[in-house]
């Protein structure tokens, strides 16, 4: 809770809301101060306007909601700020001091979905070429990862737990176990399956101690099969290597780029949905945003108009 100074600044209704949430709710101090935070900036926008809690409406919500988007405030704050104005306002009217609660014909600012990182097919192919160029052992394992998760788009955890036998028989498509023990019938491309074989050659150069592991990525470790976090550090090293951002690439960009790119090549949405082993349509279609987004940059780079316009 604020001290004795800071109370005494606090807006007219303000302290009693914020007692009411430590005495009756036991809210954690920070969550006091978020709140305070929050309603000083509301009841300071309030009172730029003339206007007290006990008598702002919904406009006026709307309007301090607008002001926080034009500031550049993220959706997901604004979202939190609301959600103080709501419990304000309910207090207030469960307290009689206003008779009614604007918040309530509210809507939520929406929460963008974040586009997910992509790789372009001349970063991929550079990632590859650069995989290729290492001989050995380490070489064709790591050719071998990226090929599988680049011509199939699986998860991370689904590849590094692959088992030796989904491959051994030499077939166009993987059976992938993938999120909740579902399965899923996946092709692999003919780079793929040379790269496996090649692999396969030199697998047991990464059993540990000449036993034999399930795993088609067997490691010494105590999981008994390479780990994520190890093929995540394998990859940003090899995109040095290839001259790409390490930053900018990771197993789950490759999946993203898998997608992506079957999309731009006129893949259907529902293949790419079964592919990738998702559950909703609707999470699958955040491709198609990036597939707008990039259609969006190359009209705006090319056409004659929109290049006169920023001429001008």
């Amino acid at each position: 809770m604020a001290g004795r100074a800071d109370q005494a600044k606090l807006p007219r209704f303000v302290e009693p809301f914020l007692e009411m949430l430590m005495v009756e709710r036991g809210a954690a101090a920070n969550t006091i101060e978020a709140y305070r935070r929050d309603l000083i900036d509301y009841c300071g926008f309030l009172k730029s306007r003339s206007v007290a809690p006990d008598t702002a409406d919904s406009d006026h919500i709307r309007q301090y909601l607008a002001g926080l988007a034009r500031q550049g405030v993220k959706a997901s704050t604004a979202a939190r700020r609301l959600s103080s104005l709501r419990q304000f306002h309910k207090f207030l009217f469960a307290e009689a001091i206003r008779q009614d609660d604007p918040t309530v014909v509210i809507d939520a600012p929406r929460r963008g979905r974040p586009l997910p990182k992509i790789m372009s097919e001349e970063d991929v192919d550079r990632l590859l070429a650069a995989a290729g160029a290492d001989v050995g052992p380490e070489g064709t394992r790591l050719q071998c990862l990226l090929e599988l998760l680049y011509a199939t788009g699986m998860r991370v955890s689904e590849l590094v737990t692959l088992p030796v036998t989904a491959v051994l028989r030499d077939e166009p498509f993987l059976l992938i176990r993938g999120k909740g023990d579902k399965e899923r019938i996946v092709p692999i491309s003919l780079p793929a399956r040379l790269a496996v074989n090649a692999y396969l050659e030199d697998r047991s150069e990464h059993l540990p101690d000449g036993r034999e592991s399930p795993f088609l990525f067997p490691s010494r470790g105590k999981e008994g099969h390479l780990t994520r976090q190890r093929f995540g550090q394998i990859l940003k090293e090899l995109a040095l290597e290839a001259g790409l951002d390490p930053a900018k690439v990771s197993p789950h960009v490759l999946r993203h780029a898998f997608a992506s790119h079957l999309l731009a090549n006129g893949a259907d949405l529902r293949v790419v949905q079964q592919l990738l082993g998702h559950a909703d349509i609707s999470t699958t279609q955040i491709y198609t945003h990036v597939q707008e987004e990039r259609l969006k940059a190359l009209v705006e780079a090319n056409h004659p108009l929109a290049r006169r316009r920023y001429e001008g």
